[in-house]
């Protein structure tokens, strides 16, 4: 993507994104730390809602639990705020098939995260693209730093192996199982698939509020060419500038800051279009 080019100077090529992430269990919104310690944050539809008249450019949806009684409670999410909202949904959490996004795509969600399933068949990264367009499909990917003595399992194809350059293993199911995947050779990899965006999650950062991984993101940016979205860390406003100038992301996502009102949507396309980041106002 762009170079990163110093502290204080972005690169006014496209219009950068703000977008909401809204963790859904059994029809609530919740937010947690490190992917545990989950508390209530609303109504999706409510929150939802709020965020459109903000002035969010996206919303995600992620079900977190995605057992199949979940994904039909998810089904009913998607379907009540589309006729509310009007900016773009992605849903993610138990897309298995092909089946399951059509279902998505048809409740009213613009595009899809696949994650685990990606892992385990690749070839719906493909099949999806060439179904609905790669516009459609967002691969999620969940990473951590690689830590001495952690399992580093054989991924299931030894091309995307971590070696000793590698900076961050891939996760599956929630955060707690490796995968022996390279998060940069597996986004490359889900971008040739016809994967359309990367939705990247570091684990060390997520609901840490002490900013995002900004290696971890720069690396995965220059490494594809689709936009690449910042997800886990967001405390403060600083945090967002420094995932466009540091780490050279597409967008940002952020839940906590916004859900508990530290900081409104206005707030933060404010402080960021004052610092030289393209934001549609």
């Amino acid at each position: 993507m762009c170079d990163f080019t110093g502290a204080d100077e972005i690169p006014t090529v496209l219009t950068r994104r703000i977008i909401p992430c809204l963790d859904v269990d059994a029809g609530r919104v919740v937010k947690g730390a490190s992917f545990v310690n989950l508390r209530d944050a609303g109504d999706p539809a409510e929150l939802a809602a709020r965020y459109d008249l903000e002035g969010a450019d996206e919303l995600v949806f992620l079900d977190i639990t995605a057992s199949s009684d979940s994904r039909d409670t998810m089904v009913d999410v998607v379907r009540s705020v589309s006729e509310q909202v009007f900016i773009p949904l992605t849903v993610g959490g138990g897309i298995r098939s092909i089946d399951d996004a059509r279902r998505m795509l048809n409740a009213g969600a613009d595009k899809v995260s696949v994650n685990t399933a990606a892992i385990n068949t690749p070839e719906l990264v493909a099949q999806g693209a060439a179904q609905f367009g790669s516009q459609c499909i967002v691969t999620a990917i969940d990473a951590r730093r690689l830590v001495p003595g952690e399992p580093r399992p054989p991924p299931p194809d030894a091309s995307l192996a971590l070696d000793e350059t590698s900076g961050w293993q891939v996760f599956t199911h929630g955060g707690r199982n490796p995968t022996g995947l390279d998060a940069v050779k597996w986004a490359q990899r889900t971008v040739a698939l016809g994967s359309g965006e990367i939705l990247l999650t570091s684990m060390d950062e997520d609901g840490q509020q002490d900013g995002y991984d900004l290696p971890l993101t720069r690396a995965i940016s220059r490494a594809v060419p689709v936009p690449v979205i910042a997800s886990g860390g967001a405390g403060a406003l600083a945090h967002l500038y420094d995932a466009f100038a540091g780490g050279e992301a597409d967008a940002v996502l952020a839940a906590s800051i916004f859900h508990f009102g530290t900081y409104s949507i206005a707030e933060a396309k404010q402080y960021l279009a004052a610092r030289g980041v393209p934001m549609r106002i």
